[in-house]
């Protein structure tokens, strides 16, 4: 790999692990959807690949609802038996998890890159590939969890049965279509986020066993967005992508999507739906009731902002033809990161408090991502680990988890949210 794609995917990596930490907070598919979409909105802009600007708010907006699908997945059981003292309960758990990072991977992925192979030449059967993913996941999941009972993650919601049912379906439609370069983004995306959500949660273990006192869920979290990013972005710059003419159109659609929809859900899900008076009585008990108020209200103003942003660039788009595509990519990658920013803090209260430190450093991260972004630039090539190297890969990683469980059972005799299956 050349040295200069190294910035690009680190940038990506920290972006992906930075925006994945904060969807901590929120949770489910719309908090996905919204860290994925800003990870592959900063992979277009660093990669500075022309092409792309024509694709790159398309792409991002069905990337976001491929690393969105995997919202639905239930894993806090498995993050308990990876804590196990017994090594066959910590890597049940670990590779649990690697299965279900590796869905949210490989769906975030394999979209993010068919939809950068989207175009007027060469349309991509969205409405096929909804259908086909759908009807995957329902078949995977009526036949393996209803019919054979293999449960992962009993008593809790076996949902990652209707992803893995859309992953096969993905994974059948991108090879028999000849969208190689899409499958190969969406096997390193898996890879890598099935790597970091294992490796996570033994850093949460052993951070658990340090006494610091730290979020290490939050931890694990930025685990799985740090290596997901690297395998998204190692996947994209070493494909060979055929050009894409340039189109006289401007799609406005997937600014709406991105900017107005996603954020939208995410507001009225954990703003107007959720209770956040426990987080009140910490920041500020005596002010309650004025908070609970102020804090929805903001975040409302916060959204309808997004709003206008979406609407004036898209009468950009459609009325002013020195407005590229990429400029606007730009701008709402930094005004979504910015946005997400600014509901973490609220939902948290740390705008008041810094008993949530980790917070902070997600302002430290954007800093540093913000700074690096105008320097980087991506050289692409079509000569990284192909399929032989792939399979070594993911024994390597398999492997590897293994041994992080036999660690991890090998520290302490139990602690705190253990879990035992076996």
């Amino acid at each position: 790999m050349r040295k200069s794609n190294l910035l690009p995917i680190l940038l990506t990596a920290m972006t992906l692990g930075t925006t994945w930490a904060i969807r901590g907070q929120f949770g489910h598919e719309q908090g996905a959807a919204w860290a994925g979409a800003i990870a592959c909105l900063l992979l277009v802009l660093v990669s500075r690949r022309e092409e792309w600007a024509e694709t790159g708010l398309k792409a991002a907006f069905f990337g976001a609802i491929g690393w969105g699908l995997g919202g639905m997945m239930s894993y806090g059981v498995l993050v308990g038996y990876g804590k196990s003292s017994d090594f066959m309960n910590a890597s049940y758990g670990l590779l649990s998890l690697f299965v279900v990072g590796g869905l949210y991977g490989f769906l975030g992925g394999g979209l993010f890159g068919l939809g950068l192979t989207d175009s007027e030449e060469k349309r991509v059967p969205w409405h096929q590939v909804a259908v086909e993913l759908t009807v995957g996941g329902l078949i995977f999941y009526f036949f393996i969890i209803e019919q054979l009972g293999w449960l992962m993650t009993p008593p809790r919601s076996e949902a990652w049965g209707i992803c893995a049912g859309s992953a096969l379906a993905l994974a059948y439609f991108l090879y028999r279509s000849g969208h190689r370069n899409a499958l190969r983004v969406a096997v390193f995306s898996g890879l890598g986020a099935g790597f970091g959500f294992g490796f996570g949660n033994f850093l949460q273990t052993i951070g658990q066993l340090s006494g610091i006192k730290f979020n290490f869920w939050n931890v694990m979290e930025y685990s799985l967005g740090f290596f997901g990013g690297i395998g998204m972005a190692y996947g994209a710059l070493t494909s060979h992508w055929e050009p894409i003419k340039k189109s006289s159109k401007k799609a406005v659609w997937p600014l709406f999507g991105l900017a107005v929809v996603i954020p939208f859900f995410v507001w009225e899900q954990s703003f107007w739906e959720k209770d956040i008076s426990a987080m009140l009585e910490k920041t500020a008990p005596a002010q309650m009731e004025f908070w609970a108020k102020a804090i929805p209200a903001a975040a409302f103003l916060i959204w309808l902002g997004l709003v206008g942003f979406a609407w004036k660039k898209g009468q950009d788009l459609k009325n002013n033809l020195a407005e590229t595509t990429f400029s606007v990519l730009q701008t709402a990658c930094w005004v979504l990161f910015l946005a997400y920013l600014a509901y973490t803090f609220l939902i948290t209260g740390s705008f008041m408090s810094g008993y949530r430190s980790e917070q902070f450093l997600y302002l430290v991260n954007f800093g540093l991502i913000w700074y690096l972004a105008p320097k980087s630039s991506a050289q692409f090539q079509s000569d990284g680990i192909e399929a032989k190297g792939i399979w070594r890969l993911f024994f390597l990683i398999l492997a590897l988890i293994i041994l992080l469980g036999a660690i991890s059972s090998s520290l302490h005799e139990g602690i705190p949210g253990m879990q035992t299956r076996f």
